[in-house]
């Protein structure tokens, strides 16, 4: 019996805690990649980018709190710090929208025209972000490392194998999940949310209902400014602040919002955490566990791991593929006929 507890805790610390806390960081992000992809009719090559420069505005928003003894305890500053970033990345959505963006809704340009414009601006937030922060990488997890550490329950438990949960990691999981129902509550309880939901199913049946299309589309830069925030900086608590180890993320989302189908907001969250457990599954040693389950005669002797880890953004990749292949639409999507 103790072998199977010891199994089970073993994949909880190693592989369900953690995948359920990438799965909600790629939710955030997928849920702005839904939004751009399903109110302004474009995919964002730029996203990943927004995640990371939010993060880096974060950063030296909580060093300026710090620097002035402000401190949230067990908990991370930087939660105090993405506050301050948040409406930051708001009004450098709004801005780039009104500079770039803007002039190719008002000529009816195609979405590829927007693609390309995107990358250009996720090139120019490059820029931004080495001058900002430089190209190394910063931590900047302060409060509580561990809600349980390994010490602490081996001493508790008496068991071979710890749980190990990160306070970044339930941090991420109880955040992801209170800013999902807002905006589920956003879209589906209030004018502006209905607003816009009608402004992506008809756009011109929208517009002829009174809908104004620039107020809907500040309110989309806003959300997608929100959520880039959240994901990208509940991501570096987790795993550290690289700056271009977000760029990496732009597959993975898009994946997560393609499996979901694009413009669907709970197609991106169920899209996420399967793409997330792919990934996270496909490279893990699953020898250890398997170790505990199987007699002693049967346990293997290879590590037992399918891929190595330089190829988890590779999983990724194979699942885009297959859903374009077998189901374009996505699971939630919509169906054309």
């Amino acid at each position: 019996m103790s072998d199977v507890l010891n199994g089970l805790l073993h994949l909880t610390s190693m592989l369900v805690i953690p995948g359920l806390a990438y799965g909600s960081q790629l939710a955030l992000g997928a849920l702005g990649v839904t939004l751009i992809f399903g109110v302004l009719r474009f995919s964002s090559f730029a996203h990943a980018e927004g995640l990371s420069l939010g993060t880096a505005l974060t950063i030296l928003f909580t060093i300026w709190l710090q620097g002035h003894g402000v401190s949230l305890g067990v908990l991370p500053t930087a939660l105090l710090g993405m506050l301050l970033a948040m409406p930051v990345m708001a009004l450098i959505f709004i801005a780039t929208d009104r500079a770039l963006y803007r002039h190719f809704r008002r000529i009816n340009a195609r979405a590829e025209v927007f693609m390309i414009v995107s990358a250009g601006v996720m090139l120019m937030m490059n820029g931004v972000i080495r001058l900002m922060i430089g190209a190394d990488g910063r931590d900047f997890e302060d409060g509580a490392r561990f809600i349980v550490s390994a010490r602490g329950f081996r001493d508790w438990s008496g068991l071979a194998e710890p749980l190990v949960i990160k306070t970044s990691q339930m941090l991420t999981i109880a955040v992801a999940v209170l800013a999902t129902a807002g905006l589920f509550w956003f879209l589906g309880r209030t004018q502006a949310g209905r607003s816009m939901r009608a402004y992506a199913d008809n756009r011109n049946l929208a517009l002829l209902s009174g809908v104004d299309p620039d107020r809907i589309v500040r309110l989309t830069w806003v959300l997608v400014a929100v959520l880039s925030v959240l994901a990208g900086v509940l991501f570096g608590l987790d795993k550290g602040y690289r700056p271009f180890v977000y760029q990496q993320l732009l597959l993975p989302m898009f994946a997560a919002a393609v499996v979901g189908g694009l413009g669907s907001p709970i197609g991106a969250i169920v899209g996420s955490m399967i793409v997330a457990f792919s990934e996270l599954a496909l490279t893990f040693a699953w020898k250890k566990a398997l170790a505990y389950f199987l007699p002693a005669a049967m346990a293997p002797e290879s590590m037992m791991q399918l891929l190595s880890t330089e190829y988890k953004f590779a999983v990724s990749f194979l699942i885009l593929v297959v859903v374009l292949l077998v189901r374009p639409a996505g699971l939630y999507g919509k169906v054309s006929r």
